[in-house]
């Protein structure tokens, strides 16, 4: 008789703040101006979300020269350039940021150090959709780079103004490796140390640590262009399992059970949930399944939605936020 698989679930997983932030965005934009409204590349990097969004009257597009003009625009989850938001003010979109806090924030500390006169560094992959919005943001002197070993390669105009941020959905233990490297030939380098990488992504990355040493099979649902999804394959083989990145459960080859008694499962950030309930009856198709959920940081974060997007309800409770400081705040 074939022993019961057991699937462990890592928590948290799934969807963050960010992306739960832009998801909503455009289904409120299509609430309230009604099919279509324009979307600048994926909301997301999750193409069961992108699809589903289209079904519902999103037309995304690879860029604002695709969108008519006066359209209703939104613009993705991981930012983008400065030259981006300005052909979209001259070609009168109605544009919609749905740029996540943190990325914004990213953007807003490089802008901060280059008007301080230091050489940006910017430790990310160049051909993501956020570091290409992240470079577009700075101006003066900036350089990417995605390992410690380019850092040997900088050529900076004074050792001693150096400025360092990073892309969010990094591996925390690679980020740190670059940076102690950045400090090691600049040591008056600035930065946040690890505090760009966001909360979700540490959260994922750590949970996938902890289950890591207790299965045989690592299973990532997410898509094969999203960066925090593939950052959890990559901690998982790390810890010596065998990991695999899947975009659907349908994916999955039952073959790889063979030997295998205990699985460990994740979403990245941009996976919906259901990816994973979708995958633990694709394995109960074929084996005998127990689900061990771990506890892990429980996550309350979340993001306001644009002020033109919010609901009567959503108005009016803000309001009774803002006259109850008001009343504590001393005459």
């Amino acid at each position: 008789m074939t022993k019961p698989l057991k699937v462990v679930l890592a928590n948290p997983r799934s969807f963050c703040a960010g992306v739960v932030r832009a998801i909503d965005i455009v289904d409120r934009a299509l609430e309230i101006h009604g099919a279509p409204v324009y979307v600048r590349h994926e909301i997301v990097h999750n193409r069961q979300v992108v699809d589903d969004l289209r079904a519902k009257g999103a037309v995304f597009v690879s860029d604002t020269d695709a969108i008519p003009d006066g359209a209703v625009t939104i613009l993705s989850a991981h930012g983008v350039a400065r030259e981006v938001e300005v052909e979209a003010a001259r070609r009168g979109l109605d544009v919609i940021n749905a740029a996540c806090p943190l990325v914004l924030k990213v953007h807003s500390e490089g802008r901060r150090f280059a008007e301080r006169g230091y050489d940006v560094v910017l430790v990310g992959h160049a051909d993501h959709p956020e570091v290409k919005g992240t470079v577009g943001q700075i101006d003066g002197p900036l350089h990417v780079i995605a390992t410690a070993a380019e850092v040997a390669a900088l050529e900076v105009r004074d050792p001693a103004k150096v400025a360092y941020i990073t892309q969010t959905t990094l591996s925390l233990d690679d980020t740190r490796d670059v940076i102690a490297a950045l400090q090691a030939r600049f040591p008056e380098i600035v930065g946040p140390g690890v505090g760009d990488i966001c909360y979700a992504t540490q959260n994922r990355q750590r949970a996938v640590q902890d289950i890591a040493k207790d299965v045989q099979l690592l299973l990532v649902m997410g898509a094969a262009n999203s960066s925090n999804s593939n950052r959890l394959r990559e901690i998982g083989e790390a810890a010596g399992v065998h990991s695999l990145l899947l975009d659907r459960p349908e994916h999955f080859d039952a073959a790889l059970l063979e030997g295998v008694d205990s699985v460990g499962l994740t979403a990245g950030a941009s996976a919906p949930d259901y990816l994973v309930a979708g995958m633990i009856e694709r394995l109960r198709a074929v084996r005998t399944v127990t689900v061990e959920e771990r506890s892990g940081i429980q996550e309350n974060v979340e993001f306001r939605q644009p002020t033109r997007l919010l609901r009567p309800a959503e108005i009016e409770a803000a309001a009774a936020v803002r006259a109850a400081r008001e009343a504590r705040s001393p005459v």
